[in-house]
């Protein structure tokens, strides 16, 4: 279990909030029908670039929560507020007062379920291991969600500050082990998941960083921010993509560290570190959008150009190598 209660939940409700949010997100909020459905996007400046990404969550009725990364929460926050005076009736509100455990793998769900089940005056949404992948339910005490960042299976759950250490405790009690946020780093980094300052901001666009499934086209007549520069973008050809490396000489990639296509130009590794569950090191890197799967190029690492190979991501799901 990781501690990431230094996200930033926040709370947008109101008879215009699914409109609103409609045009705030680069996904279509209109795929949320059901209470408890969850959805990943980007929300992006008018010139595509992306401000954040994050999860928003269908609450039922007329509310929603997002969870935005704790790096931009200011700069999101201002922005929603600042979009949402074109929308009447619109309630913003950050939550400041939750805190927030996810709990990740094989035996995730099985364990944080006992856990909360040991909890004595902490109501648990009913029937937790009926919950989908990326859906949430609450109760008045908790909101779990099953929206993982390392490519294995688990519950983010989130509760009243005050509360988090009796969680804390009760998950530890379940056989539950703590673990740092460096450890996340690789696990999603292995699963091919991109970190926000890292392998996107707001100098990228969606299409630039192997995030294009994230972009709700249609309907065509839907606007949203940014939608006319990303339409630009993709109709010109993308100059450059995010693609997955793995090195075949012995050292380790890191983010900034330079790479060469030969011919096709050069590129730049966006987040790289060695793999724990491949014994090998491995990257995300934006190159020219030529470069091709299985295409071998060198990456600068202290002084010496080494080999690596250019490969499809997610490297391990669930566990497993997919290379």
């Amino acid at each position: 279990m990781f501690d990431v209660s230094h996200m930033r939940h926040i709370d947008v409700t109101g008879e215009e909030a699914r409109n609103f949010l409609s045009y705030l997100f680069a996904n279509n909020v209109a795929k949320l029908e059901k209470a408890g459905r969850a959805l990943y996007t980007c929300m992006l400046y008018e010139n595509g670039g992306v401000i954040d990404d994050l999860i928003v969550y269908y609450l039922g009725g007329d509310s929603f929560r997002l969870v935005v990364n704790a790096a931009t929460a200011d700069t999101d926050l201002e922005w929603i507020q600042r979009n949402a005076g074109d929308f009447g009736n619109i309630r913003i509100t950050a939550r400041t007062d939750l805190a927030m455990i996810a709990v990740q793998g094989p035996l995730a769900r099985q364990r944080a379920a006992q856990a909360i089940s040991n909890i004595n005056d902490m109501p648990a949404p009913p029937n937790l291991m009926d919950i989908g992948v990326f859906n949430a339910a609450q109760s008045e005490s908790l909101f779990v969600a099953r929206t993982g960042y390392t490519g294995e299976d688990g519950f983010e759950i989130a509760m009243a500050a005050e509360n988090g250490p009796v969680v804390w405790k009760a998950l530890i009690d379940s056989d539950v082990m703590p673990c740092g946020l460096g450890a996340r780093d690789t696990l999603r980094l292995e699963a091919g998941m991109n970190l926000y300052g890292s392998d996107m901001n707001e100098s990228t666009t969606p299409l630039e960083s192997g995030l294009s499934w994230t972009i709700g086209w249609n309907p065509p007549e839907r606007d949203f921010i940014g939608r006319a520069a990303l339409e630009d973008q993709r109709d010109q050809g993308v100059p450059r993509k995010l693609v997955g490396l793995v090195l075949l000489d012995r050292g380790v990639l890191r983010s900034h560290q330079q790479v060469s296509c030969g011919e096709r130009g050069a590129g730049e590794v966006t987040s790289g570190s060695f793999s724990p569950t491949l014994s090998k090191s491995i990257a995300l890197a934006r190159v020219p959008a030529g470069v091709e799967t299985g295409d071998e190029c060198t990456v600068g690492v202290r002084e010496k150009n080494l080999a690596a190979r250019v490969v499809d991501f997610p490297f391990v799901r669930n566990g497993k190598s997919c290379l």
